[in-house]
């Protein structure tokens, strides 16, 4: 008898790769949401409809699925992860997806047991700015290592900034739109800015991984085997949509003459971020080559409609940059 997966969330972005991962492994998945968003699974998975922020809900998805691993990827709030830990107390792995911004120090790299993790308010705890993203996710972890000392098979994997197909975030896409159709690409600063980022495929099997394989009460950094800059992403981007571009790299300064911004460009970040991925690696964990990730992601954003436009600068401004520094 196959073993039984229930994935919270399951239809968008991590999810529904996450489902795919465990249906490849030969487990029965079920998927636990409130059908706000379409299945694209069809009848090949099950599916319990309901909100997981309402206890009573979660706990009857736990009864119909009785699940042996359970996949969180949906948990924004301390309170989600402290009610799910309740819930799924019995289950062999319960596996909340955390993040890299959990971290609260800007240690390169950051490792799980030695970088501190951010401090989290009672305020920040219930809010939903993108401000407190990073320390809602580490109270998160906390939880978990508190379910995990009163015997629940709890563990949490933190992925930095996610790319791949199906991204709704599109803040990746902004990159490939912007080097599969023009040839002058705009780069904030000088191309060596440095934010790790994971392929959404080994963020799945990373899951799988440390369900199987992972230890109660740990986390599990997840991200690229190689963490290029974004110098480097831009390059690595034209030779996956096989096309020739110049990148341009603009100071700050030089930004500032058309009322832009270095942050103002998506996966740019003033501190390097660096995950360290031994302890996850040591588990059996394996990277995917840029070659193939990047492939996979082309292909998959030249069959969507997302652009990404809306995260970064517009082509006119980034166009009248280019003027200026023409005349530098």
């Amino acid at each position: 008898m196959p073993r039984r997966a229930l994935i919270i969330g399951g239809t968008r972005f991590i999810g529904r790769h996450t489902v795919e991962e465990f249906q490849a492994a030969d487990y029965d998945v079920t998927i636990f949401n409130r059908g706000t968003h379409e299945n694209p699974f069809g009848d090949d998975v099950g599916h319990v409809e309901g909100d997981r922020t309402e206890e009573g809900q979660l706990r009857l998805a736990a009864e119909r699925v009785d699940p042996d691993v359970v996949v969180d990827c949906v948990a924004y709030h301390p309170r989600d992860v402290r009610v799910a830990c309740e819930v799924f107390a019995d289950v062999d792995a319960y596996v909340y997806i955390s993040s890299g911004a959990s971290y609260g120090a800007e240690h390169i790299p950051k490792r799980e047991d030695d970088t501190p993790l951010h401090d989290c308010t009672a305020e920040q705890a219930t809010d939903d700015s993108a401000e407190t993203y990073g320390p809602r996710k580490a109270e998160g972890d906390r939880a978990v290592f508190a379910a995990a000392e009163q015997g629940v098979n709890a563990m949490a994997v933190r992925p930095p900034v996610v790319y791949g197909p199906h991204d709704y975030t599109e803040r990746f896409d902004y990159w490939i739109d912007r080097v599969d159709t023009h040839d002058r690409i705009v780069v904030p600063g000088d191309g060596t800015n440095l934010w790790h980022l994971v392929y959404v495929g080994d963020v799945a099997s990373a899951l799988r991984v440390v369900a199987e394989e992972g230890t109660p009460g740990e986390a599990y950094n997840v991200g690229d085997g190689h963490a290029p800059t974004l110098g480097e992403w831009v390059e690595l981007v034209a030779d996956a949509c096989d096309t020739d571009i110049e990148p341009v790299f603009a100071s700050a300064r030089e930004l500032a003459a058309v009322d832009l911004d270095l942050t103002d460009f998506p996966i740019y970040r003033p501190a390097l971020h660096l995950l360290e991925t031994a302890k996850l690696r040591a588990l059996g964990w394996r990277a995917t080559p840029h070659q193939e990730t990047l492939a996979a992601t082309v292909a998959d954003h030249r069959a969507s409609d997302r652009t990404g436009r809306e995260n970064g600068p517009d082509r006119a401004t980034t166009e009248r940059l280019l003027d200026v520094l023409e005349t530098v």
